[in-house]
C-alpha cells in the first residue's frame, strides 16, 4: 500500500500520542477509531476525514486545528487567523459587542496586510455597527 503524503501527520500524531502517554489501543478507544484504522493512519496509508482528525484532537486534548494543518485540510495562515478568533470568542471577560468589535478590528488588519480569507471578512462585515452611543447617567 503506497503512502498518501500524509507520513507527516502520522508521525505528528504518534508523536503527541507518545507525549501523552497513551497506547494505540487508548487513543482509538478514546477517539472511538479502530486501532487498525489508527495504526494506518500513523503510519501514513489512510488520510483521515476532518471529522475523525477532530475525534482525535479531543482525545489528545490538541487543537483540531492544527491536525487539519498537517494533514492540509487547512492553511496555516488561516489556522493562525483561527486561533485569534477562537480566543477572542472564548475569552469570558469580555462582553459580545466586545468580542464582536475585536473581530471586526482583527478582520481589518487582516485586510489591510493583504490576508483576505473569508472568516474574518464574514465576521467583520456581520458584526454590529460600533458607533459610540450616549450613555444616560
Amino acid at each position: 500500500m503506497a503512502s498518501l503524503h500524509v507520513g507527516n501527520l502520522g508521525e505528528f500524531l504518534r508523536e503527541q500520542r507518545r507525549t501523552a502517554q497513551l497506547s494505540l489501543r487508548q487513543l482509538a478507544d478514546a477517539a472511538g477509531v479502530s486501532n487498525p484504522y489508527l495504526s494506518q493512519i500513523e503510519r501514513g496509508l489512510r488520510k483521515p476525514s476532518a471529522e475523525i482528525l477532530q475525534q482525535l484532537a479531543k482525545a489528545l486534548r490538541i487543537s483540531a486545528e492544527t491536525l487539519y494543518v498537517r494533514a492540509g485540510i487547512l492553511d496555516e495562515r488561516e489556522q493562525a487567523g483561527l486561533e485569534v478568533r477562537s480566543a477572542i470568542l472564548a475569552d469570558t471577560s469580555i462582553n459580545e459587542q466586545q468580542k464582536q468589535v475585536l473581530l471586526q478590528i482583527y478582520g481589518s488588519f487582516r485586510k489591510e496586510n493583504g490576508h483576505t480569507d473569508d472568516a474574518s471578512s464574514a465576521e467583520a462585515e456581520d458584526a454590529p455597527s460600533t458607533e459610540a452611543k450616549p450613555t444616560n447617567p
